[in-house]
């Protein structure tokens, strides 16, 4: 029979235990919805949604040693690179109807999909087609937010990220940035790729918490953690 308990560590992440095996997991902010064909679990009363790390990269990190959740209920998370959902439906899921997601998508194909799929079944969700170097366009942001989570496909994501904290991260919050490293170089190793990324924070304000690289859910990919100073 199937358990649950709640990460001690993670505000709003769970754990299913099943046959031995624990999968992490979100509670459903929009019950008897699925966004990506994840699996649902009831316990208690209460729908989980199994979170994959081979289709999230945060799931990922997670699993592979994440030391810094800045997520919480209520929080205010601009999110780039929101693609159909995946990840930003869980993260809908931790900061609950308290909190906002501002999701930007720059396909308006995907973005529609995205629509779709998940923000129409939650409240706590603003879309915004837009490009992400571009973050002067937005419409519908509004205030300062707690996170910057990054997940875009594009040589100068890191620069891009930046441009973004500038404009809406507020001091001491956290970035959270996705290094796809064969976006960058495909020739260079990986690593080094990490560090002149990371490098590259340092130099515009930014304390560097943590490194996670993902494989063997993402090969080539890390997640940096970090923190605004300015």
């Amino acid at each position: 029979m199937a358990q649950v308990r709640a990460d001690n560590n993670f505000n709003g992440v769970y754990w299913v235990i099943e046959d031995g095996q624990e999968k992490v997991a979100t509670s459903n902010l929009a019950p008897g919805k699925k966004v990506y064909g994840e699996r649902t679990v009831f316990l208690n009363g209460i729908e989980y949604r199994i979170w994959d790390p081979f289709r999230s990269k945060l799931a990922a990190a997670i699993l592979n040693g994440l030391k810094f959740f800045p997520f919480k209920e209520g929080s205010r998370v601009l999110y780039l690179g929101a693609s159909t959902g995946t990840t930003v439906s869980h993260v809908s899921d931790i900061v609950g109807a308290k909190g906002i997601v501002f999701a930007v998508e720059f396909s308006p194909r995907v973005a529609n999909e995205f629509i779709d799929r998940c923000v129409k079944f939650r409240k706590n969700i603003v879309t915004i087609v837009e490009d992400a170097r571009k973050p002067e366009n937005y419409v519908g942001v509004f205030g300062k937010v707690d996170v910057v989570y990054c997940d875009i496909a594009q040589p100068d994501q890191t620069e891009i990220a930046i441009k973004n904290c500038r404009m809406f991260l507020r001091k001491d919050g956290v970035l959270m940035l996705v290094i796809k490293s064969r976006s960058i170089d495909v020739v260079k190793e990986p690593t080094k790729v990490f560090e002149e990324e990371e490098e590259k924070l340092r130099a515009n304000g930014f304390e560097i918490l943590q490194k996670i690289e993902l494989a063997p859910f993402d090969k080539d990919h890390a997640l940096i953690v970090s923190k605004k100073l300015f």
